[in-house]
């Protein structure tokens, strides 16, 4: 079957999740730049939140670039992100506002582990179903930002418990090494 209703349904609702987290962002009471600084922590995780939605948006969006067709499995792999992803504003606002206390950090983690598990199998069950030489194969290759990454929120939720803003800085770190543009799709899709 074809993609265009996966891509459409994902998109419809990855805006849906951003909407829902910047509606999460409360107005400040008061008039100066003091009344802000309450909100700081939750602004920053919705940063942090929004640049991850971007990040999933975006390598999706490749993905299925490189794709002709989809079939049940990848539907039902394509939701499984989606819900991970859903979770996302529940967790930002958690750990926004309980100022990375332990256990909403962790939780942020797992969040961010498992819509990584989760893109990993969309991506693998695509590669099978158009093959080990197709554009998407060859594109991911070994997928060694996608491992280093699943590691990073690893540490990162064995971290929390201890030292919370160190897996703030990890969660960080690996959206900011996503960031740098992943050339392999378009390379692929070139050759």
């Amino acid at each position: 079957m074809g993609k265009g209703r996966v891509e459409a349904f994902s998109d419809g609702v990855i805006a849906i999740i951003i909407t829902i987290m910047v509606l999460e962002l409360k107005v400040p009471e008061g008039f100066d730049l003091a009344a802000l600084r309450p909100m700081l922590p939750v602004f920053c995780a919705y940063v942090l939140s929004f640049i991850y939605v971007g990040i999933y948006w975006n390598n999706h969006h490749h993905m299925f670039h490189a794709v002709q067709k989809v079939n049940g499995a990848v539907l039902w792999a394509n939701l499984h992100l989606l819900f991970w992803l859903s979770l996302l504003p529940a967790v930002t606002h958690w750990v926004g506002q309980n100022h990375l206390a332990s256990w909403p950090t962790a939780m942020y983690g797992v969040v961010l582990f498992m819509a990584a598990i989760a893109y990993f199998i969309l991506t693998r069950l695509l590669i099978r179903e158009h093959g080990k030489e197709s554009a998407i194969a060859k594109a991911v290759g070994n997928d060694f930002k996608g491992k280093v990454s699943v590691a990073i929120y690893l540490a990162g939720i064995g971290l929390a418990s201890i030292a919370p803003w160190a897996s703030a800085v990890l969660y960080t770190l690996a959206a900011a090494w996503w960031l740098v543009p992943d050339r392999r799709i378009e390379h692929a899709l070139e050759a």
